[in-house]
C-alpha cells in the first residue's frame, strides 16, 4: 500500500530549485514523529536542512489545517521578541506534493516530549518553566497591528466564538456519544463569561513539545534554558491571552500517558516544576496582566477543546489521513479528557 504521507522527492526538489532561492537538490524527506494534525518533515538537501509543513491528504474539516495561516504568523513574528523558525516559501499549488505546504529553516535544538523533563535536574526544570512563561508573556505582548496581524482573527468574544467553533468541529467528527463530553459542553455554554476586552496573538497549542530549546552538547547543564523557536502555529489566532496559559496548565492535571503525557500524580515540588498557582502568579508578574476571574471556565474550556481535537484525530484515523500512528489511541482519550474538564469546572 502506498504511504499517503510520502513526499514525491524528485518533484519537490525540482519545484524548490525553481522557487526557493539558494536551494540545491537532490533531497531526502523524513517525517517527524508526532504531529497529530499537519504532517511535518525534515528535508535534507545539498544546500542544507529545511523543515516542511503540509496539509494532510484526503477529506478535511472546514477551516482546519490552514498552513497558509501558519506561514503568515511566522512572517509576522520573525523580527519580534518571539523566537520562530524563518519562513522561506509557501506553495498553494496542490499539484506539487498533493496538498498546500510551506518550507522554513531548520532550527537545531532539543524538543522535550514529556513535561516532567525526566533527563533534567530540578533546577534545570525550574529554569525551563521560567523560560516558557517568559516567552509566553512576550508572545502576548506582541503589537498585533504593528506586525501586520490586525486582521488575523476577530477581536472580542473569543471564548464564545471558540466554543461555537469547537462544538461544531466536535459534532462533525463525533463517532459515538460520551456523557462526560455532553455534560461539559452544557456547562460551558451555561457559564460563558462576559468578554473582558483582552485581545492578543495566541498560539493555541502552548505545550512543551512545541518549543525548541537551545542546548550545549545536547545537555542543558551547559546552557541556561533558552527557547530557540516556537513551532506548530496552526491554531494561532487573535484571542484571549489566558487561553494559552490555561492550555499549558492542563499538563499538570493530565494523567501519565504515552500519547499525551501529563504530570498528574507526580511530586512536582520535588521535581522543581511549579504549581498551577505559581505558574499563574509568575505569568501575571511577567505579563502585567491580572488573572482572569473565571479561571475554572478557562481550564474547563481548554479540556473541552483538547477533547474535540482528539476526536478529530480519531475521525481522521478512520479515514486514513491522520498524521500520527498514535491517532487512534489519542481518540480513545476523549472521555478521560472531558472528565478532567468537568473536574476543573467544579474547581477541583
Amino acid at each position: 500500500m502506498t504511504d499517503p504521507f510520502a513526499l514525491p522527492e524528485d518533484t519537490l526538489a525540482a519545484y524548490l530549485t525553481e522557487h526557493l532561492p539558494g536551494f540545491v537538490g537532490p533531497l531526502s524527506a523524513s517525517k517527524f514523529k508526532g504531529g497529530q494534525s499537519n504532517p511535518t518533515y525534515l528535508i535534507e538537501a545539498t544546500s542544507g536542512r529545511y523543515v516542511l509543513r503540509r496539509k494532510p491528504p484526503g477529506q478535511l474539516l472546514a477551516s482546519a489545517h490552514a498552513v497558509d495561516r501558519e506561514f503568515k504568523v511566522l512572517k509576522a513574528l520573525e523580527s519580534s521578541a518571539v523566537p520562530v523558525a524563518k519562513p522561506l516559501h509557501l506553495c498553494a499549488d496542490d499539484r506539487v506534493i498533493g496538498s498546500m505546504f510551506y518550507v522554513m529553516n531548520h532550527v537545531p535544538g532539543r524538543i522535550f516530549w514529556d513535561p516532567s523533563l525526566p533527563d533534567l535536574s530540578a533546577a534545570q526544570r525550574a529554569d525551563c518553566y521560567e523560560e516558557i512563561l517568559r516567552v509566553l508573556a512576550a508572545l502576548h505582548s506582541v503589537d498585533i497591528a504593528a506586525v501586520g496581524l490586525g486582521d488575523y482573527g476577530k477581536p472580542g468574544n473569543y471564548f464564545a466564538r471558540q466554543l461555537k467553533r469547537w462544538s461544531e468541529q466536535y459534532r462533525a467528527s463525533e463517532m459515538q456519544r460520551f456523557d462526560a463530553m455532553e455534560e461539559l459542553m452544557t456547562w460551558l455554554h451555561a457559564h460563558l463569561p462576559e468578554d473582558d476586552g483582552a485581545v492578543s496573538l495566541v498560539h493555541g497549542d502552548w505545550r512543551i513539545d512545541n518549543l525548541i530549546f537551545a542546548v550545549g552538547d545536547n545537555d542543558l547543564a551547559t546552557d541556561a534554558a533558552q527557547i530557540r523557536a516556537v513551532v506548530d502555529w496552526e491554531l494561532s489566532t487573535l484571542g484571549h491571552p489566558l487561553s494559552d496559559l490555561g492550555y499549558f496548565c492542563m499538563a499538570l492535571r493530565l494523567p501519565r500517558n504515552p500519547v499525551i503525557p501529563g504530570l498528574q500524580g507526580l511530586d512536582r515540588l520535588a521535581l522543581g516544576i511549579p504549581s498551577e498557582a505559581d505558574i499563574v502568579a509568575r505569568y501575571a508578574a511577567l505579563s502585567g496582566r491580572q488573572v482572569f476571574k473565571d479561571w475554572p471556565f478557562i481550564l474547563a474550556f481548554n479540556f473541552f477543546r483538547l477533547a474535540a481535537i482528539a476526536q478529530g484525530v480519531a475521525k481522521r484515523a478512520t479515514q486514513g489521513n491522520a498524521s500520527s500512528t498514535q491517532a487512534d489511541t489519542t481518540g480513545k482519550m476523549v472521555p478521560t479528557i472531558a472528565a478532567l474538564g468537568l473536574a476543573a469546572a467544579r474547581g477541583e
